[in-house]
């Protein structure tokens, strides 16, 4: 359908004329000058959408022509079409397609983009290439070109801009935004290069985002692209490119070129879905992808508003923030979102003045909002920098930066930033020490010592600091040597030296000098002089130098000394040795040339020193095997004392001697592996690691022993431990669902979905939904799909029938099903319950109408009544009666009540009961036909009842009559239907009269008026002669002893029968009736008498009255018996027999002519009558037992008979489908035990069946109640437990459950007209015929679990088909299983390491350690699964004292634990199911520990003399090794000894423990003595060639570092002014620099220095500053009178002691500032109602600062709104 219509031909013509006939609008100057007349209205646009254009006209006034145009266009309706309206210009050429073309008929389609005339209709016949210009020009709005805005006006191109203005010429920026500036995108330009692999065939290229435009990318090689999209909704699609083309791909248009050797991909987009390309390896080259397209930045800053005033009067200020807002969902997200994007640049938060009017009342000091304490202005405040992190080439320093504001007590506390951006933010970091660190310097070499062979040279190295000058600060450790060797090529013509010729004097000491001179600096430093001159001329001597403090004076240039605590560092030493050649008597004379006798001199201290063994060093291990060194000193000959090794000569070093120690193996001790990654990325997650106790026995095999941890003494260390313990990002957290709102039919369930955000204590913290940016879950689900069952869906009631008299009124009914989606549908009426023939029709009647000429009285509607008196005197199932008169009835007989008409229809007639109106029920029948039926009398029964039929109206009154012949009381309230039976099942045995079985209600004799006969009610007015009829003896004496023979019967529960009695009683009148106008001469003859004769005139009045009803009845008895006929007298009974209410029924029913004999005991039989069921009327039906009622629609009421045979006299009981039948207003027992069901529903459909039970057995019978014949099946929903007997029968519909090897036969039985067909399944499946038994029973014989499942028994007619079904499960009791491999399993995966045990009927045996623990297996088998319970010596295992215990497995496993000494009992496992019982039984004996002796021990030693076998001993428990532990305290066997590998070890590295490190700290060297030793079977080491060693292992390392931490100590610098913050009363703080150095100046974090004492940096001092006081004003009068939000101010300020003038109040902060705002008046308000308590709170929700409790009592009216 064309969405888009064009205007109507002819429209330009039509509306000219109407602007020229039309009123001209008031011309403007301009057009008066040209001539012009004013401009017409618009026309209506040429489209409804998608652009269109509209114009308007003007005409010339003037003879002449006038300038200009005399027409102008716009553009309308420029709204974007919806998908199925199509092109417009198609929509064009399609109107040609029904217009001949050289005589044949074509489908156009339009050929745009011409470029010669675009705005011509051409077009091409579709399926040819013929194209044909159809019309000269397009309709106004037809786009020039698809892809411009540029649209046709008259057939001319007029150019449109992006925003829809003709002649505009503004353009989209690259992002699509109109006249944009492209902030709003970012270019994102690529290239990707293929790395797939034979693993990985495809790859992601580039993810283009959802909004983009102009992409455009090239893949070149042998690849091939594809898409996948993901739309905002979450649907996945994806799209293969297969061929060049243009595809729609979710919206979106996708031009792809596949080309030979390249494939190019374009999208002008917005992209509608987020788009992933792809690319899929087809080719053994690899390919690249350049990529290029405009990316929306969808995260933008927003500003917000500005926030509440910091004050509500006096000055305030208030800010703005900034929030990162998401512009595809529309919500708040985190800040970080926008911070991707760096063209995005958070707006700076503003701040403003507020609330400038000056404070009412008030001294001036501004009050301050109680919920936003902003005063003072928050500001930036920074910490001291920290040290440099370098003391030189360039570190940095740090101080903490925070927002910090001052509340109106004077707390400070830190607060957001965006408070203080109103400023800039101090810097947090800053370079420091950024000059060069000091360097080492090197001199030239100096010449070397020698003139041939090997000498040594030397060089000065300096260390120069960044001012050239030589300091100290230097790194020992690189140092440049400032000595080494040198060789002169010249050989020399003597003896080689041992060593190095040394350095001349004077060269040595020119480097020693060098080497430790210092320059003077600015900083007070150490300076050493030169040292002196050595104090012997021969020997050992000493030198001493000074060393001065000085300072180099930058201003004059000079030196000064200072005191030596001025001068940081450590100072140089002053004194040290020197040796001055060897003393012989002579000093020998230095020559300059040579150097022999400083030469000669060392040759002669190798004579005086010499190396010697003084023991052993300490054992390299405490255990598992080390070695011991023997220690090497260099002694003095002469003396013995130790010298420096440097003293003795190193060739003659004596080899190392190693020796083994401490073989024994190691203690068990902790091994712990490695910390397993975190259970959680945030919160606060988990970590383990594997801890073992492990046992290492030899370090040379490196044999380790895996332990118990028992055996670690030491604690052990944890498995756990606590990670990543930070805050998580907010989250969402979904809450379980709540229930549907709907049973059934589609309904919703909710649940709540909170933003969260886990803390790191694990803790949960609720947020606002702002602070978590990823989508929501969804909060509610559709639920309960399934239908709901049908229901009638009844309309309004229809107006009447008839504009006057009697009508009806009718109202459709429709049958109606909810389905799962929610949608409400019609259905087959069949699937609704019955609808009552009242529920569609009812009458209705309005006023009389009047015929013309005729009186409307004569032919209206006439009721013909009968005025008569009823009174019950015995016992009738039912009673007819027609309106008009009174009757006065026995409790529960059955009355007709007709009203018969004349000139009304039947069906129109009404009844009414005590004014209301009647409807059918169970209990009470209204009929169609003009009568009401009342079932079985109630005391609730009795009352007025109305017959109208139209304006006629007439009544009928019916009263009770008691067990004691007197009327029943009108009930104050309906007595419930127990209470009706309670009081039929007790009577009062004190009452001789109240002794009818069925007697009710409550009774009365009536009222001193009612006496009178002056009753003001007319239902009651015959009440008082009535009453005096029945109670005095004012009848016939005959009748009267019928009466008690009637009562005494009634009373009689024996069975005797008396044949004359029975006659006599036919002869009672069942109803006396007498004639309403002889009671009213009565009633009137009595008002006449006076009062005091009134009484006695009553009786013989109403005793004449007695005889003559008495005498009318016999008279109308004669009439009816035949002449021949004998009649006997009622005199002739005599009183004292007993007369059986039900002979005449049983005689009848069983065919016995009795008579007073006793009968003989036999058990009941039910009399089963073949004739089919009697349709009494078309609504009722009555039938015998062993038919089937077919229920109708029109059926209103079913009678089912039942009689039954037996003696003593058999008890009917009723059931329906095996359950009892439940008795009520509706389905009724009546009194000769029949069942009538009233008012029959499909509910009450069924197989009733009638039981009738003696003391000698039982009968029944059943009979079918279908529904218009439908199938029906007989079922029983019990469940049959079998375990012994042989058989099983079940009526189909329950369950099943019995032991193997079995019968059961599955009864069917089935009813329905016609009769149906039976069918067996078995798990859906047909059963042959060869199951099948007579009556459609199914027989199973010798059941076995192959017959296990559900059998169905299917009933099919031509009226439908029922299925019922019984669940067949067969049991096996418990036994124990033969393959006991699974529990075994169980056993071994319960407690790997644990013994264990198996039950067996006979009993088994388990022995154990002492303490140790076990696994009992009860192994079982059954169906159903057996209950396992636990016994120890007969009590239940949870009863035992003492007993540790846990049951697992399903029952099946009983661990015991910690079983102590002596025997445990038996212990015993109890299985049941349905099917039987076993019991399995085992017993736990202890064992004790004892000491063996084991197999020999390896050998100590695998060669040597020391290797010797030790016979290992081991505590045995049950003949298994225990630990040692358990046998502690046991005797030990002797043992002896056993020598092994006494033979030769192979050649070995032996190694000496580490010497003590040359230096305490900065760095030193530790050295041993590592040798080849050969260990003689003798027992004596003895050294061998390295080379021996070598071949077998790595020579061990002699040398290595030590103490390489530095050299530290605590550095302080002087005091500083007594200008800190002030603690007390003239009391402040100054401040001293305590750093942690090296001993070269080195400036260390301090934890280098931590394990030194720390020297104090800060100490009191006294400071006249610091003399001042907080002074107070007076409190200001309180904001409110009441309530909790008032509140009082005063100002506190601090004051100098001495001027009392203010200064800063930091001074004051030693003390604690008073005060100065305090809460007051704080009582309860008259008036407690919500109310907003400050005039900012619409801006408090704006901001949604609702949340927080401070603003929500502030405004608690709008918050609670909102």
């Amino acid at each position: 359908m064309e969405c888009c219509r064009r205007a109507a031909p002819g429209t330009p013509l039509l509306f000219l004329a109407f602007l020229l006939l039309s009123s001209r609008t008031a011309r403007s100057e301009e057009d008066r000058e040209g001539l012009w007349d004013a401009w017409g209205p618009w026309s209506e646009c040429s489209r409804t959408c998608g652009g269109g254009a509209s114009y308007s006209l003007r005409r010339c006034l003037s003879s002449k022509s006038c300038e200009g145009r005399n027409i102008r266009y716009r553009t309308c309706s420029n709204v974007d079409c919806p998908p199925e309206a199509g092109d417009f210009r198609a929509q064009q050429c399609s109107a040609h397609n029904d217009v001949k073309y050289h005589g044949q008929f074509y489908e156009w389609l339009p050929v745009s983009n011409d470029p010669d005339n675009p705005c011509s209709l051409k077009c091409q016949a579709k399926g040819t290439s013929l194209v044909v210009e159809l019309a000269p020009k397009v309709l106004d709005g037809t786009r020039c070109y698809t892809e411009s805005l540029d649209m046709c006006i008259s057939g001319l191109c007029q150019i449109v801009g992006c925003d829809h203005q003709l002649g505009s010429t503004v353009k989209k920026d690259n992002c699509g935004v109109c006249s944009g500036d492209g902030s709003t995108c970012r270019l994102v330009r690529g290239q990707y290069k293929s790395q797939l692999s034979a693993s990985k065939s495809d790859d992601t290229v580039v993810a283009i985002p959802y909004g983009s435009r102009h992409i455009r990318l090239v893949l070149k090689g042998p690849d091939h692209l594809y898409l996948e999209t993901k739309t905002l909704q979450g649907t996945k699609g994806e799209n293969s490119l297969s061929s060049t083309g243009t595809f729609l791909v979710d919206n979106s248009t996708v031009d792809f070129q596949k080309l030979p050797d390249k494939e190019i991909l374009r999208m002008a987009g917005p992209l509608t879905a987020d788009f992933i390309v792809k690319i899929h390896d087809l080719g053994p080259a690899d390919s690249t992808v350049q990529f290029i397209f405009y990316q929306p930045i969808i995260h933008r800053w927003r500003e917000t508003d500005f926030f509440p005033c910091s004050a509500t009067c006096g000055g305030g200020y208030q800010l703005t923030s900034a929030e990162c807002y998401d512009l595809r969902s529309s919500r708040v997200v985190a800040d970080q979102y926008c911070q991707y994007y760096p063209e995005n640049i958070k707006p700076k938060p503003k701040l403003q003045e507020c609330n400038l009017d000056p404070c009412p009342a008030s001294d001036g000091y501004k009050q301050i909002m109680p919920y936003d304490l902003y005063h003072p202005l928050p500001r930036w405040e920074a910490t001291p920098w920290t040290a440099c992190s370098s003391s030189c080439g360039g570190g940095i320093q740090s101080r903490a930066v925070s927002c910090v504001e001052e509340d109106i007590q004077g707390h400070v506390t830190s607060v957001e930033e965006w408070k203080c951006m109103y400023t800039p933010k101090m810097p947090v970091v800053q370079p420091c020490n950024i000059f060069d660190c000091p360097k080492w310097l090197a001199q030239e070499w100096s010449p070397c010592t020698v003139t041939c062979g090997q000498g040594l040279r030397y060089r000065v190295v300096l260390c120069i600091d960044h001012r050239g000058m030589h300091t100290g600060g230097c790194s020992a450790k690189t140092k440049p040597h400032i000595k080494e060797e040198c060789i002169i090529p010249t050989p020399c013509y003597k003896p080689r030296e041992k060593l190095p010729i040394e350095a001349k004097l004077p060269w040595f000491k020119q480097a020693q000098e060098l080497e430790e001179g210092a320059a003077v600096s600015e900083e007070p430093s150490f300076i050493p002089e030169a040292w002196s001159a050595c104090t012997v001329t021969c020997g050992m001597g000493t030198q001493v130098r000074t060393i001065r403090c000085q300072v180099l004076l930058p201003f004059s240039q000079s030196v000064a000394d200072l005191p030596a605590d001025e001068c940081e560092g450590p100072k140089p030493a002053s004194q040290r040795a020197c040796y001055a050649g060897p003393c012989n008597g002579e000093t020998p004379e230095f020559n300059p040339d040579n150097g022999d006798g400083l030469l000669g001199g060392l040759q002669d201290l190798d004579e005086l020193y010499d190396w010697e063994y003084e023991g052993f060093t300490k054992c390299s291990e405490s255990c598992g095997g080390g070695v011991q060194e023997a220690v090497v000193s260099c002694l003095n000959k002469q003396t013995r004392e130790l010298a420096d090794e440097n003293l003795c000569v190193t060739s003659r070093r004596p080899p190392q001697l190693l020796k083994s120690c401490n073989l024994d193996p190691c203690p068990a001790r902790w091994e712990v592996g490695k910390w397993s990654p975190c259970s959680l990325t945030c919160g606060v997650g988990l970590q383990t690691r594997d801890v073992i106790c492990s046992h290492l026995l030899s370090r040379e095999m490196n044999e380790v022993v895996v332990l118990a941890d028992e055996l670690c003494h030491h604690p052990k260390p944890s498995t756990v431990q606590a990670c990543n313990r930070f805050n998580c990002p907010p989250a969402w957290y979904p809450a379980q669902w709540q229930l549907c709102s709907r049973t059934c039919g589609g309904g919703i369930q909710k649940r709540d979905v909170l933003c969260k955000q886990r803390m790191a204590d694990g803790s949960f913290l609720e947020l606002p939904e702002t602070f978590c940016s990823a989508s929501k879950p969804t909060s509610q689900q559709v639920c309960k799909k399934d239908d709901c069952p049908s229901e009638w869906l009844l309309s309004d009631w229809s107006e009447c029938s008839v504009s006057c008299g009697e009508g009806t009124q009718t109202r459709s009914a429709i049958c109606q099903r909810m389905l799962k989606t929610g949608v409400s549908t019609v259905v087959n009426s069949t699937l609704c319950p019955p609808l009552p023939f009242s529920s569609s029709i009812r009458p209705c009647m309005l006023a009389t109408c009047a015929r013309p000429g005729r009186p409307t009285t004569k032919h209206g509607p006439h009721i013909a009544a009968a005025r008569n008196i009823y009174i019950q005197t015995r016992r009738q199932r039912k009673l007819h009666f027609v309106v008009g008169g009174f009757a006065y009835l026995l409790p529960k007989t059955t009355v007709v009540l007709r009203c018969p008409t004349r000139r009304f229809r039947k069906p129109l007639i009404t009844w009414e009961k005590d004014g209301q109106h009647s409807i059918s029920s169970a209990h009470v029948t209204v009929a169609p036909f003009g009568y009401l039926k009342i079932h079985r009398l109630k005391p609730s029964d009795a009352g007025i009842y109305t017959c109208s039929a139209g304006p006629a109206r007439e009544q009928f009154v019916i009263k009770l009559i008691g067990g004691n012949r007197k009327l029943v009381a009108r009930p104050l309230s309906l007595w419930s239907e127990e209470e009706e039976a309670l009081q039929v099942r007790k009577p009062n045995p004190k009452e001789a009269l109240q002794t009818h079985k069925h007697q009710n209600g409550i009774f009365s004799n009536g009222s001193k008026a009612e006496k009178r006969g002056l009753t003001a009610d007319p239902g009651n007015r015959y009440d008082d002669i009535v009453s005096r009829l029945l109670e005095q003896g004012g009848w016939p004496g005959e009748l009267l002893a019928s009466w008690e023979i009637q009562d005494s019967a009634e009373r009689n529960a024996s069975s005797e029968e008396d044949p004359n009695a029975e006659q006599a009683l036919l002869h009672l009148p069942f109803t006396m009736v007498a004639e309403q106008k002889r009671l009213d001469d009565i009633l009137r003859n009595l008002s006449q008498q006076p009062e005091e004769l009134r009484d006695l005139y009553s009786k013989h009045l109403v005793a004449q009255l007695a005889q003559d009803i008495f005498r009318s009845h016999l008279e109308n008895q004669d009439m009816l018996h035949k002449p021949s006929e004998q009649r006997f007298p009622p005199m002739a009974i005599p009183p004292h027999k007993h007369v059986s209410s039900f002979s005449s029924s049983l005689r009848s029913s069983s065919g016995e002519a009795g008579g007073g004999s006793r009968r003989p005991h036999r058990k009941p039989t039910i009399l089963r009558k073949i004739s089919a069921a009697q349709q009494l009327s078309a609504s009722e039906v009555v039938t015998h037992l062993g038919q089937t009622v077919a229920l109708a629609s029109g059926t209103l009421s079913v009678l089912l008979h039942c009689e039954a045979a037996g003696n003593p006299r058999p008890a009917i009981h009723w059931t329906r489908n095996g359950e009892a039948v439940q008795f009520g207003d509706r389905i009724l027992l009546q009194p000769d035990d029949s069942l009538q069901i009233l008012a029959p529903v499909e509910a009450d459909v069924g197989f009733y069946t009638c039981n009738a039970t003696n003391a000698l057995g039982y009968d029944s019978v059943s009979i079918a109640v279908t529904l218009a014949g439908k199938p029906l099946v007989k079922t029983s929903r019990m469940t049959v437990l079998n375990t012994e007997k042989p058989t099983v029968t079940v009526d189909i519909g329950g369950t099943v459950r019995t032991i193997q090897r079995v019968n059961v036969t599955i009864n069917c039985q089935v009813a329905g007209v016609p009769e149906a067909e039976v069918t067996w399944f078995r798990n859906k499946s047909k059963l042959g015929s060869s199951h099948h038994l007579h009556e459609g029973s199914l027989l199973l014989t010798n059941v076995s679990f192959s017959d296990q499942g559900l059998y169905s028994c299917r009933a099919a007619n031509l009226h439908g088909e029922q299925t019922e079904s019984t669940q067949l499960l067969i049991l096996d009791p418990p036994q124990v299983p033969t393959q006991l491999e699974d529990i075994r399993a169980l056993l071994l995966a319960t407690g790997p390491n644990l013994p264990s045990v198996l039950m067996s009927p006979l009993g088994t045996q388990l022995v154990l350690d002492p303490g140790n623990s076990a696994l009992l297996g009860c192994p079982i088998k059954g169906h159903p699964t057996p209950n396992i319970t636990w016994f120890q010596n007969g009590q239940p295992i949870a009863t035992a004292p003492e007993l540790t215990h846990h049951i697992w497995g399903a029952g099946q496993i009983l661990h015991v634990a910690n079983l102590s000494g002596g025997p445990q009992g038996e212990f015993s496992c109890l299985a049941q199911n349905e099917a039987g019982t076993l019991v399995q039984k085992a017993s736990l004996v202890i064992q004790d520990y004892w000491w063996s002796v084991d197999r020999l021990a390896t050998c100590s030693a695998s060669c040597g003399n020391r290797g010797v076998h030790q016979p290992r001993l081991k505590c045995l428990l049950n003949n298994t090794e225990v630990d040692p532990e358990h046998c502690a305290g046991k005797p030990r066997p002797a043992v002896q000894l056993v020598a092994c590998n006494r033979r030769d070890c192979p050649s070995r590295w032996m190694v000496t423990s580490w010497s003590a490190c040359t230096r305490s700290c900065g760095g030193g060297v530790q050295t041993r003595r590592v040798t080849c030793q050969k260990l003689k079977a003798s027992g004596i080491s003895t050294p061998v060639s390295n080379d021996m060693c070598t071949q077998l292992s790595k020579r061990p390392v002699d040398t290595q570092a030590c103490n390489q931490q530095l050299c530290v100590e605590w550095a302080f610098s002087s005091w500083g002014q007594c200008n800190g913050p002030c603690i007390g009363p003239r009391l402040a703080v100054q401040h001293r620099q305590v750093f942690c150095q090296t001993r070269d100046g080195i400036t260390l974090p301090s934890e280098q220095c931590s394990a030194l004492p720390r020297p104090v940096s800060t100490q009191n001092c006294w400071s006249e500053a610091c003399s001042v006081h907080w002074r107070v004003s007076l409190w200001t009068l309180c904001t409110a009178t009441c309530g909790n939000y008032g509140f009082q101010s005063r100002r506190v300020e601090c004051v100098h002691v001495r001027t009392n003038k203010a200064v800063p109040e930091h001074l004051c902060s030693w003390g604690p500032r008073p005060a100065n705002w305090q809460r007051c008046n704080i009582t309860p308000c008259e008036n407690t109602e919500c109310r907003d308590t400050t005039r900012y709170c619409e801006k408090v929700r704006q901001l949604k600062l609702c949340q927080l409790g401070q603003f929500r009592s502030r405004c608690c009216g709008t918050c609670g709104k909102a």
